[in-house]
């Protein structure tokens, strides 16, 4: 899920924001590469939660409602944003980056 948020990201804003089909796909994509995220959090147990407690683990399941259940209010450049610099620094406080690249 790394790998394709930092994908996603590296096309850019302005195709990701793109009125036409390949934005609406990017979105799309990044939409539900937050949704995977938050459906893993959310099996994650309570002792690892609780062992990292500095992570914002509510923050991931409302992005994760918002935009399963409130796609209308999904601001989109807050979801780009989200897949640039949460998910790498999520990745990286739980020590999952890949320093190798994509």
């Amino acid at each position: 899920m790394g790998a394709d948020a930092a994908y996603t990201v590296s096309l850019g804003i302005k195709a990701y924001l793109d009125d036409g089909p390949q934005g609406r796909v990017l979105r799309n994509n990044g939409r539900h590469i937050l949704i995977q995220v938050a459906t893993v959090v959310e099996k994650l147990p309570d002792s690892f939660k609780d062992a990292h407690g500095d992570i914002e683990w509510v923050a991931i399941a409302r992005m994760r409602n918002l935009i399963a259940r409130h796609y209308d209010k999904v601001d989109d450049r807050l979801v780009f944003s989200a897949l640039g610099s949460r998910i790498p620094d999520l990745l990286s406080r739980l020590g999952l980056a890949d320093d190798g690249g994509t």
